[in-house]
Formats: C-alpha cells, structure tokens, sequence
C-alpha cells in the first residue's frame, strides 16, 4: 500500500495535502522495525475478538484473562503497537455506557513504561486521548510500573484512582521520583505522605480512589489483601490444563491463511482467460473440420484446396496462439495479458483509493474502521 501511496503521491496530494515520499519512507521504516520484532507472526488470523474478554463463566463471574507476555516484552515496540491497537479496538466498538456503577473490562498494564519509552509525541497523545475517553465504554485502565516518572504527566493526570507502594529514595531521580508521587496525591492532614511512602512495607500501599462524586479521596494508609492465588510462576502443566479448560480453548491456537482478495482476483481473471481460449480454440477446431467443396461437387478437396485451407488455418492458428518456435506474442496471450493488465489496474485503482482514504481519514481523525 505504502508503494502505491508514493507511485500515486500526485494524484492523492489533490485530495489529502502533500503526500512526500520522505513521510512514506519514514512510515516504511517504521513498519521495518515492527516487521523486526516479530510483527507479521504477531498481526495474523484468526483476529483477536474483543468480546472474548468480557465473558462470564457459568456463575455469572467474571474471567480473569492473563496476556503471557514474557517473551512479547523483549520486542518493546510491537508490545507498546499491540497495546494501543488493543485500547484503540475497543474504543472503537464499544458503545457509550456513560458512568456504570461496575466496569465491563478492566486493564491492568504490567510494565507500563515500556508502552511509553522511547515513545513519538503522537503516540501519546494518542493513548491519551483512548485513556480519557474509553471510561465512558465501560472499561478502566491501570497502568502499573515501579516508577511514576515512567508514564508521562499528560496520561498521569487522567488516572484518579492511585495505590502507591513503597519507593525507595537511593538517588536524586529517586527523591525526585518519591516527591512527584507524594504532589500527586490528595494531602491528608493527619499523614506525611513523602515520608510514607519511603517507609512502607511489604503489603502496605497509600491509597487514594474517586468518591461517588468523582473526587479523589484523602490519601490513606492501608494493608492491602493478598490475593487468594498461587504466588511465584505456574508450572507448565498446570497452565496447559487452564488454557485447555478455558472458554476460548481451540479458537486461537490454529493460524488461519485465508485467501486475499489478490489471489481471488487473480484466479478469476486466469478462469476467464482459460474460458476464452477454450472457446477460441473450439471455434478454430470448428472450423478446420469442415469438408472442402470442389466444383464437381465432390466432398474430397484437391491438393491446392488442402494447401491453401492448411496455410489459411495454420497461419489463424499462429497468429492466434503462436508458434512454438516464435519470440513474439500471440493474439491471445496478448488480449489476455492487457486485459489482466487493465483488470488489475481498475480494480489496485479503485481497492487502493479505498485503503488510502481508509487509513489517512483514520490519521486525521475519521470514521471508525469496518470490517
């Protein structure tokens, strides 16, 4: 798509703006290091169902679903793409809900710094964009990292509920990083919240949520309930027995390679020029069969008849469909040609036109996306 954008960058400037080849080749490389790290593996099908993850078991419960992502971690980029693809899906789909009194979904991102190293002006602005928008689909996002200076202080403002551990203060970003924590926070007068938080245990945290009416409550200290679960890694075999007990057990583990509009396009047109020929060459078949007529009524044609009938119909043969031993194009082979020439560029034109408007109209703020 990206080659056809800049062969075609004239006529999309008259509809678009200025199309340079120096911002398709800063995309393309963009999609080279996400090729890099694994992308085309990652982005496959069968597609990820956003529905999969607001299932209920038989009692009504909700499912806990856990992206293992050991390995996605080592590839930064394609994790933090995969993460705002998936808040983009669903702020996309979802409808509007206003403010419920339980979420539909919860996100909690483990690690989230690297969702925001290293990352372009845009991107964030982007995520924070989805985060202040996507409450009022119903779905609550939890960034988690060690650090509060790892997310930036635009998406940082946006987060109203707040659980913070304990922060050690060893170095100077590290009392910066403690003080920052302790300004974002709702002042308690009967609390040194800096303080606090460089003297918290294990399995204490302050705490600060939104009240019903949408304040901050003051900051507390509190012991938080350890989960009722396994701490430390799964064992493999126990692991393997969730994901074959699971709800969505057989849906994603088999890679779909469905066939692309290029390869139906293509076996169509090779169908018709097939048909085509088969007709041509009935219809020369035809015509070759039938019994020369002399003048003295006999069906048998003299010598003259075979050479001039046999030179005739060789020579429509040839041109037709070209003798072995040419270098030069037959009829058909010429036809069939242009006209696959002349289908596939109607058809890249028109498909082409549609992705391009597709895609530019979703970076400049359009429609959603269809399926």
């Amino acid at each position: 798509m990206l080659q056809w954008v800049g062969e075609h960058a004239s006529t999309l400037t008259k509809t678009y703006g200025n199309v340079s080849s120096a911002s398709v080749g800063a995309i393309l490389r963009g999609l080279l290091s996400l090729e890099e790290q694994g992308a085309e593996q990652f982005f496959g099908e069968p597609m990820l169902n956003i529905a999969d993850l607001m299932q209920t078991n038989e009692k009504g419960l909700g499912v806990v679903n856990i992206l293992a992502a050991d390995a996605l971690m080592n590839s930064p980029k394609l994790y933090a793409t995969f993460l705002l693809w998936l808040l983009s899906e669903l702020f996309e789909n979802l409808p509007e809900v206003g403010d419920l009194d339980k979420p539909k979904l919860v996100f909690f991102f483990d690690e989230a710094h690297i969702l925001f190293a290293d990352a372009p002006k845009a991107l964030i602005e982007k995520v924070e964009m989805v985060v202040r928008l996507i409450r009022s689909k119903g779905v609550g996002v939890y960034f988690v990292t060690q650090n509060p200076l790892d997310i930036p202080e635009t998406i940082l403002g946006q987060l109203g509920n707040r659980v913070q551990h304990a922060l050690r203060a060893f170095t100077p970003r590290d009392q910066k990083a403690v003080k920052v924590a302790a300004e974002t926070m709702r002042p308690n007068p009967g609390l040194d919240i800096e303080s606090a938080i460089t003297e918290l245990s294990v399995g204490e945290a302050l705490l600060s949520f939104l009240d019903a009416k949408g304040a901050p409550s003051p900051t507390s200290r509190a012991f938080i309930l350890p989960p009722q679960s396994q701490f430390g890694p799964i064992e493999s075999a126990l692991r393997t027995q969730l994901i074959q007990n699971s709800l969505v057990a057989g849906v994603y583990e088999q890679a779909i390679d469905s066939e692309s509009a290029y390869e139906r396009l293509r076996s169509r047109t090779e169908a018709s020029v097939h048909n085509a020929s088969s007709r041509t060459e009935a219809s020369v078949h035809n015509a070759s069969s039938k019994p020369a007529i002399s003048n003295q009524g006999s069906t048998q044609p003299t010598t003259t008849d075979q050479a001039s009938s046999g030179g005739v119909l060789s020579s429509v043969t040839d041109f037709l469909f070209g003798k072995k031993t040419s270098s030069q194009q037959s009829l058909v082979e010429t036809v069939a040609k242009t006209a696959i020439r002349a289908a596939g560029s109607q058809i890249g034109r028109q498909v082409g036109q549609q992705i391009v408007r597709g895609v530019l109209g979703s970076l400049m703020g359009g429609g959603s996306r269809r399926r």
